[in-house]
């Protein structure tokens, strides 16, 4: 590793021991810095360095569905840039697509600090964020303005989340007032229904409340974006095979899975170093290693019950190819990472798609889209 790559890793990935939240708004202000149109040549340079360290680059790994291009299946999550102040940086650092917010109508603070902690043992996190962001209006006129002047490399999605201060019963029209600001500046969007961290929220994956949503969103929706919904782990089955029902219905473009966990069970970290209390004792959503097996599930359940006619994108505790390549052989056709690329680095995805290759070439398949279920095929679930 050149003293370049080292620099980047430990200042914005590793500082294990700094507040993590204060180190994510820093390193989110570099990468908007770097993300600007007009910026001097030291910026240059570094993106010129981020692009030849950190992409990588094979025909075998590209994507295309929704009528969008992928050059490859590995995109970082909803949560990382949540007003979208480094939309054009992501391409750079070797995303195939990225998912901005998530974003609400009502600029919102979320819930009082601390609420994001490093679960070290478990090389996991614990969230309570509660969507803090500036608004839709704010990420609409920032998008509007880089639509203007860059011209995008790779997808870039929305997340769309209900403000904290709109009841419930209202949650339809709080989605569809964001979607109306920011429909023709995202290039696929989606409905997010399973935070455990905005009060009532996961109730909206109910599947009259879910209706409301897509339904008001999909008359608005003329120019027929793909729009996704993000479920959350801890759904009984029942329940799922509802929701693929109702985008069956509305004709989504797919399924996310995963959000976070609630659940608690088998963590080994027994002291959270911020606050020296269990996480037990604190409130949020689990990301990371202890995710892992669960989305998958998820991931194996839905590509059963649709016969992989709905796209699945797969998120939860991917940290290495082995991960990657066992969400898309259990029917993911694209995967996203947030708390595994913050443990390992931004060397992470360039490894996750050298890995893919491999993988590839030792199934004897010519394209990732060939991987795309491979093992539930052989499965029974």
């Amino acid at each position: 590793m050149d003293i370049y790559k080292f620099a980047i890793s430990s200042l914005l990935f590793n500082v294990i021991k700094t507040d993590p939240e204060w180190l994510h708004q820093q390193t989110i202000r570099s990468f908007s810095w770097l993300s600007q149109r007009n910026i001097s040549p030291p910026a240059s340079w570094v993106n010129h360095r981020l692009q030849k360290s950190l992409c990588l680059y094979d025909s075998r790994l590209e994507k295309n569905l929704f009528g969008l291009n992928f050059p490859n299946p590995v995109g970082l999550a909803a949560g990382f840039d949540k007003d979208g102040v480094a939309a054009s940086i992501w391409s750079n650092l070797g995303f195939g697509f990225a998912e901005l917010g998530t974003v609400t109508f009502h600029a919102q603070p979320g819930n009082p600090r601390p609420r994001l902690f490093r679960l070290p043992l478990d090389k996991a996190a614990l969230n309570r964020m509660g969507f803090n962001n500036s608004g839709a209006a704010v990420m609409a006129a920032r998008l509007e303005q880089e639509k203007h002047e860059l011209i995008r490399s790779i997808p870039i999605g929305i997340n769309l989340g209900k403000s904290k201060v709109t009841p419930l019963e209202a949650a339809a029209q709080d989605y569809l007032d964001s979607f109306r600001l920011l429909k023709n500046l995202g290039d696929y969007f989606v409905v997010n229904v399973s935070s455990p961290n905005t009060p009532g929220l996961r109730s909206l994956q109910d599947a009259s409340m879910l209706s409301a949503i897509l339904d008001l969103l999909q008359q608005e929706n003329t120019t027929h974006k793909p729009i996704f919904v993000k479920i959350a782990p801890d759904l009984e089955w029942e329940a799922i095979a509802d929701i693929i029902s109702l985008a069956k219905t509305y004709k989504l473009a797919g399924i996310i899975a995963t959000n976070t966990t609630i659940r608690r069970d088998g963590l080994k970290t027994q002291v959270i170093d911020q606050t020296g209390k269990s996480p037990q004792d604190e409130a949020g959503g689990i990301s990371g290693e202890p995710l892992r097996d669960c989305s998958t599930e998820v991931i194996r359940f839905i590509w059963q019950q649709t016969q992989g006619q709905i796209p699945i994108i797969g998120v939860g505790g991917i940290f290495s190819p082995e991960d990657a390549w066992e969400k898309i052989t259990a029917g993911a056709s694209l995967i996203q990472v947030y708390t595994g690329w913050i443990y390992e680095g931004p060397m992470m995805v360039r490894r996750i798609l050298a890995g893919l290759l491999s993988k590839l070439e030792q199934s004897g398949l010519n394209s990732i889209n060939e991987a795309v279920g491979l093992q539930t095929k052989i499965q029974k679930f």
